[in-house]
């Protein structure tokens, strides 16, 4: 680990923790639905959106029929975006003349875009068509995205509102969120990256010569356009197989930055809002502290495990970290970070080979997905997804002081527990499930390319990666086959939705509730014991029911890999 190392890990957490009000203030303002300076240009597109759709945005739900809306709005967006990568063939902008997708990737490509996971089991340059990518692919990042913060509202509203049956208007909570702030961000972004190098270009090939005198394709695209939603939306559905690491989305250190900085911005400033919404920013700050905890813990190890680097190369003289599956122009450190950022986030674009990682360095990123990506998490399912631990804490402090526990002014009962361990419980029996099925079946053997306890822990991420809704690999799986793409497809759709339902059943039942104020007998939840206890109950819920999984993949291939044996 070096000095410059840390200056920018320390750096980057700085400048988030900046951004974090001004941020929050803005997404409060797209939460309460009042007027921003931009309404005066995108206002008239908003109202005419209404209208077209026949929508009256002030007419509010609840839980259920917001929840039957956003079910149905996105199954529609899979099916459209089935039917656009099956016909790919004979529909415009496709100056290479690619094919259409075979039934199984396309369905698994239709539900990993539609989850914000963007999981590909695909080359994006060799299998996708520029009009795919665009309207097939990009769109999704927007609302896919959207769609994540508007839950995140709804959540809030109901730790928020007083005896109330309604938690808001899911299309005006989605409309708002990407006309006042995904769109014009991704504009702003998207011109940054083009100056800083990125193609955006509607033509496919371009053939040039070496200085050797060879004749050379580039590859091009829309590129810059999907890669900035891609990182500010969470989606990392990359336009190139190789992501992030690939020149052409990510081409020097400052680009690099940014999208780390982007991947986190908007989970930063939702933390703040949360405390706005229920009348404490306090709140809001002891969420992201407890984030923070966990955040650098991750990044220390992955760090530390990169920079030492690989002992069976130093047995034999070859000194120095592990820069195996690494850009030479990002280095460890800025890899380990990213590493770090994308799977604490929903993200999944990767500007390194985790594959290539070392046991333990690799299990960072694998166990930040393991324990519910909120760590940050993604654009409104990591705030979500906290305030469901949230919920097992306040019951846990309960339980030892002798009293009905309470949140933010609201009393946990029963059905919230229940409610919240059932979300929390898809993960993990959909991964472990899936995984051990995968680890019996010839059909799940034949993917890992890796034998032993790393050919284990192939198969372990691409689950845990699906359910996850984060879309990164760990690059050693064959998955573009019926089998993967099937179970994956299905592993998906679980993660995201089976968490979403009873999460949205939680905020209508906190919405009717009365406020209850805090006594002396109130659990204190903006303190240091309150960020202690949350940790606690994340690692404990998340780090221990993995524990099994993980001692067969990248425990026992780091054993395997300081010892020399193999396990």
């Amino acid at each position: 680990m070096t000095f410059q190392g840390w200056i920018l890990i320390l750096g980057f957490v700085g400048i988030l923790l900046a951004l974090t009000k001004p941020v929050g203030l803005w997404l409060f303002a797209l939460y309460e639905g009042r007027r921003t300076p931009i309404h005066a240009v995108l206002g008239p597109v908003e109202t005419g959106f209404y209208k077209l759709a026949g929508i009256d945005p002030k007419a509010e739900q609840g839980w259920r029929r917001y929840a039957l809306h956003m079910l149905l709005f996105n199954a529609t967006l899979m099916a459209l975006t089935y039917a656009v990568l099956r016909l790919q063939g004979v529909l415009p902008g496709n100056p290479q003349g690619l094919a259409g997708l075979a039934p199984h990737l396309a369905f698994n490509t239709a539900i990993s875009f539609t989850t914000n996971t963007n999981w590909q089991s695909y080359g994006g340059e060799s299998t996708m068509s520029n009009f795919a990518q665009m309207f097939g692919l990009t769109i999704h990042n927007f609302l896919s995205a959207a769609t994540g913060i508007a839950l995140a509202f709804a959540l809030f509203r109901g730790f928020a509102r007083r005896s109330a049956t309604t938690i808001g208007n899911f299309w005006a909570d989605a409309t708002r969120v990407t006309l006042y702030l995904l769109l014009p961000i991704s504009i702003v972004y998207a011109l940054f990256l083009i100056a800083s190098g990125v193609p955006q270009t509607l033509a496919g090939v371009v053939d040039i010569q070496t200085l050797e005198g060879a004749k050379q394709s580039l590859l091009l695209g829309p590129v810059a356009s999907q890669e900035a939603i891609k990182m500010l939306g969470t989606n990392g559905g990359g336009f190139f197989n190789a992501n992030s690491a690939h020149p052409f989305e990510n081409p020097t250190a400052l680009t690099n930055l940014i999208q780390m900085l982007s991947i986190f911005v908007i989970g930063f400033g939702l933390t703040w809002t949360f405390g706005k919404a229920v009348g404490n920013t306090r709140q809001g700050w002891a969420i992201l502290s407890a984030m923070l905890v966990l955040f650098l813990a991750g990044v220390t190890i992955t760090y530390a495990q990169e920079a030492a680097g690989n002992p069976i190369l130093h047995n034999i003289g070859v000194a120095g970290g592990n820069m195996e599956g690494k850009e030479v122009r990002f280095g460890i450190a800025a890899s380990a970070l990213f590493s770090v950022v994308t799977t604490a986030a929903s993200c999944g674009a990767v500007n390194a080979m985790h594959d290539s990682f070392t046991a333990l360095g690799g299990m960072i990123p694998l166990l930040n997905i393991q324990l519910g990506e909120v760590v940050i998490g993604g654009v409104g399912a990591g705030i979500y997804g906290f305030l469901l631990f949230a919920i097992l804490a306040v019951f846990v402090a309960g339980l030892m002081v002798g009293r009905t526990p309470e949140y933010v002014g609201k009393k946990i009962e029963s059905r919230e527990v229940k409610l919240a361990v059932l979300a929390i419980a898809i993960l993990p029996l959909v991964i472990l499930g899936f995984t051990a099925l995968s680890a019996v079946l010839p059909a799940g053997l034949a993917g890992p390319l890796n034998k032993g306890p790393h050919g284990f822990t192939e198969i372990l991420y691409a689950f845990t990666s699906g359910v996850g809704n984060n879309g990164s690999a760990f690059a050693g799986l064959t998955a573009a086959t019926p089998y993967y793409n099937g179970l994956l497809g299905v592993a998906m759709w679980l993660g995201r939705f089976f968490i979403i339902v009873p999460m949205l059943a939680i905020a209508g039942s906190l919405a009717a509730k009365k406020h209850t104020p805090e006594s002396t007998g109130s659990f204190p939840t903006t303190g240091a014991l309150w960020v202690g206890l949350l940790v606690g109950i994340i690692l404990i819920v998340g780090g221990l029911t993995f524990l099994p999984s993980l001692a067969l993949g990248p425990i026992a291939d780091h054993l395997a890999m300081i010892s020399g044996k193999t396990f």
